[in-house]
């Protein structure tokens, strides 16, 4: 009996990490910034993207990158599903731009 309620302990503790990191990896915070993100790039033309690759960022608009960068770096399944997200659109955009070989 207690070898039972202990695999139902651990299969409980499992799912449960499981649902969290899903939340997390596709959370409406995420999924809000990657799209942020994506129509930054999608939106920008050319001249505007080389502009800002030479332009540092304001002290707010680096505040709230250093912040999301964190949030990133402290957990890399959120990472990795946003980079998911933006790689494609923001790769095909400095390919059209001629800013990726």
């Amino acid at each position: 009996m207690n070898r039972l309620l202990a695999v139902v302990v651990v299969l409980v503790s499992v799912s449960v990490a499981a649902v969290v990191t899903t939340a997390q990896q596709s959370g409406p915070v995420m999924d809000a910034v990657a799209q942020k993100v994506i129509q930054k790039y999608q939106n920008a033309s050319c001249a505007d993207l080389m502009a800002k690759k030479t332009t540092p960022p304001t002290g707010e608009q680096d505040q709230k990158r250093a912040q999301v960068l964190q949030m990133l770096r402290d957990n890399p399944a959120m990472r990795q599903a946003f980079i998911d997200k933006v790689a494609s659109p923001i790769a095909n955009k400095l390919f059209d731009c001629g800013m990726i070989p």
